[in-house]
């Protein structure tokens, strides 16, 4: 296959996505010796932009895990992409627990939109909760497995003359219908529900408005940032990005539910790919 331009796609509030996406990216265009073009879908008014790409184009497109599965909040943009016959490898990027089955529905997605995903893989990034569970990553060898991945991609690229005769790449996961979302559990084993639980903002605000620029639901009120506009989903970009530390979660249920993955996955999970 003749690939005339690579794309690197994402959505990543906390940069961790893009950071593995753009490795990803980038690495396969200077195997290929074509440009990498960026597009980043993590704000509210970047997802008003369609998107269509042509058969001569590769697309590494990229999301985080929630709860075991795509964000559902990306879902309705996600089916707006036009693949038309563009050659896609769908990453996703996991808190060290586990990413389920949000890998093969990114797949599903692409396919459906009419992406070719000839390759793909899921790997880990700091939590999105917690500043040590995974912290730091991708590190330098989680970039080196995505160096691996692109030279791979190229080289099943390169041995055929069509990659469209490939079948889609198998990967890891239940075929829809897909499993539920992963629900956390309390001290005494009962499910909570945590999707309405919003982070408070403490004395040490400054009003510098980062929290409000880096919400992608754009839920943050931009002249009180104490006030909601809209929903949280928990990405945590307001308190990841808040120079003074001074956001954060009093919920009980959230910080138990924290505290028990931050306690429960203390090992090292290490990348998945297919291709």
């Amino acid at each position: 296959m003749n690939v005339k331009r690579v794309w690197a796609v994402y959505f990543s509030p906390t940069g961790t996505t893009r950071k593995t996406v753009t490795s990803i990216a980038t690495a396969i265009a200077a195997e290929l010796d074509v440009s990498c073009e960026r597009y980043d879908f993590t704000r509210p008014a970047s997802r008003e932009v369609v998107l269509s790409f042509s058969a001569d184009d590769l697309v590494v497109l990229g999301t985080p895990v929630y709860a075991g599965r795509v964000p559902n909040i990306l879902l309705k943009y996600l089916g707006t992409l036009r693949g038309n016959g563009a050659v896609a490898v769908p990453v996703v990027s996991f808190g060290n627990r586990a990413y389920d089955d949000a890998l093969i529905e990114l797949r599903d997605i692409l396919e459906r939109v009419g992406f070719h995903a000839i390759a793909a893989a899921a790997f880990v990034g700091e939590h999105s909760f917690s500043y040590t569970l995974a912290k730091g990553r991708p590190d330098e060898a989680d970039l080196a497995i995505a160096s691996d991945l692109a030279r791979k991609v190229v080289a099943k690229l390169q041995a055929v003359a069509d990659s469209h005769a490939l079948a889609p790449v198998d990967v890891k996961g239940v075929p829809h219908p897909y499993r539920g979302y992963f629900q956390p559990l309390d001290a005494d084993g009962n499910p909570v529900d945590i999707r309405k639980v919003k982070p408070l903002t403490g004395p040490d605000c400054t009003d510098c408005k980062a929290c409000a620029e880096a919400c992608p639901m754009g839920s943050i009120r931009y002249d009180n940032v104490r006030e909601y506009t809209g929903i949280c989903i928990k990405c945590a970009a307001c308190i990841k990005k808040c120079p003074q530390h001074a956001r954060y979660y009093d919920d009980s249920n959230y910080l138990y539910h924290k505290q028990e993955l931050e306690e429960g996955l203390t090992r090292r999970a290490e990348p998945e790919l297919f291709v």
